[in-house]
């Protein structure tokens, strides 16, 4: 095995074992870089190493690549997007959207799981903020189903699995740092949220067929409420009034971005003008809550910058000691074609998401494997959305999902982490039906990047 082979496993191996530490990641990923780049050049040139390494050129581009990073207009939207979901939640939309859809949905066997997967996939797309909206729906939805008697696992699995659509339906803040570790006009982060548009519509569409198949089969999971009245066309138009404000916001910055009247930068300025607005009109909007949402946007993008930083130093020193060449030749080198590939890759990240967030995995792994799906002659936008449908697995899986510490933290005290686990892996199998589904039929997530500037 050749030096550089093992420098990079070893530097991996590293990263893993810093991490059962307990430090926070970015000072993981930082800790890692130095400790190799003195690995490296002690190699080199206290015992003539055969190895093209030295601190200028790894550790050395650290400051202007950090340049590089709070200089990027792309990454602007970040903050943006982060306030526009954090102001949403605090504008009341949500409550409103789920006191007037149980109207119209909660005659219907299963229709408060349905009334759940609505509002989140109207939440999707305006927030890419996961906890926020798996805390929202957990505290919206789970109170209301377990007084209607319907199954523990059932109800913290759609509430649970429904707060990750956030992270791929646009805007999609895991998108935007797609498409800026990417840097190429082939995946940029209009082409990104068009190609995601679809999948995340089809995934949503999956949630609610299984929200209302399953009740069929098995009517005891979610009984049907007693006196619910019936559907008249004053609730019709109260679900439209509760509707139409969170439309105008969508239509405001995806149509903006799909038109091409503005770029995803310009469109997170709209978008958290916006919430600002929603939030004033429904009158939560006061200095409290606005001084409350700055902090929590300041610290959410501090959290992800700072994880920026860290990969920024490791990914340079990895690049250094060869690790762009010794994971394309992996790679390449695999027996099972361009598409086995594709697919190694993808399991790759799965497993990886058991342990690691989605932030790190796109800051260190996409940027590696990218470079090759492209030499193999595959469309780049198409295999970052299957990439980015992956890590929102990841979210659900356990031991470290997210996505069900998140739910456990405002759940009723009758449900268990049991029972989270049971009601989430339903929702795994279909998240890995729909990657199979884009997997096979590439246009859906090729074809609205294709025709949308034609």
């Amino acid at each position: 095995m050749e030096l550089e082979t093992l420098f990079v496993i070893g530097m991996f191996l590293t990263f893993g074992a810093l991490l059962m530490t307990g430090y926070p990641v970015a000072w993981v990923l930082g800790g890692t870089a130095v400790i190799w780049t003195v690995v490296g050049v002690v190699a080199v040139e206290n015992f003539g190493a055969n190895l093209w390494f030295d601190y200028p050129s790894s550790m050395g581009l650290v400051p202007e690549r950090i340049w590089s990073i709070v200089n990027s207009e792309t990454l602007v939207a970040l903050p943006m997007f982060i306030f526009m979901g954090i102001m949403l939640d605090q504008s009341g939309v949500a409550e409103r959207l789920m006191n007037s859809m149980v109207k119209l949905f909660g005659a219907v066997r299963g229709g408060y799981a349905v009334t759940v997967i609505v509002i989140g996939v109207l939440l999707a797309a305006t927030t890419g903020i996961i906890g926020a909206s798996v805390v929202l729906l957990g505290m919206l939805s789970l109170p209301v189903m377990m007084e209607n008697k319907y199954d523990k696992g059932f109800a913290v699995g759609t509430a649970c699995a429904t707060g990750t659509l956030g992270i791929l339906i646009p805007p999609s803040i895991m998108l935007v740092l797609m498409a800026d570790r990417l840097a190429v006009p082939e995946a940029s982060v209009g082409d990104l949220f068009m190609g995601a548009f679809l999948p995340g519509l089809l995934l949503g569409a999956m949630y609610v067929g299984y929200a209302m198949i399953r009740p069929m089969l098995q009517p005891n999971i979610a009984p049907v409420p007693e006196g619910t009245e019936k559907v008249s066309w004053s609730i019709v138009w109260e679900v439209a009034k509760a509707v139409l404000p969170t439309a105008a916001l969508i239509l405001g910055v995806l149509g903006s971005i799909f038109a091409g009247i503005a770029t995803p930068t310009e469109a997170s300025g709209v978008g958290a003008l916006g919430a600002l607005l929603l939030a004033l009109m429904s009158r939560r909007l006061t200095l409290k809550v606005l001084n409350a949402s700055l902090q929590q946007t300041t610290r959410t993008a501090a959290f992800i910058f700072a994880i920026f930083l860290g990969a920024t130093a490791f990914s340079v020193v990895l690049r250094g000691l060869g690790g762009d060449a010794v994971i394309e030749e992996a790679l390449l080198g695999l027996p099972f074609g361009p598409y086995g590939v594709v697919l190694t890759i993808l399991f790759g990240v799965f497993l990886l998401g058991f342990f690691l967030d989605w932030v790190e995995i796109t800051l260190i792994i996409l940027p590696l494997v990218a470079p090759v799906v492209q030499q193999l002659g595959f469309d780049l936008v198409w295999f970052t959305i299957l990439f980015a449908m992956c890590l929102q697995t990841s979210f659900l899986t356990p031991p470290v999902g997210f996505a069900l510490f998140y739910i456990k933290g405002v759940a009723p005290p009758e449900i268990k982490v049991t029972d989270i686990y049971k009601g989430v892996i339903p929702f795994i199998i279909i998240q890995l039906v729909a990657l199979a589904i884009v997997f096979l039929v590439p246009e859906i997530a090729t074809w609205l990047p294709s025709v949308a500037y034609d």
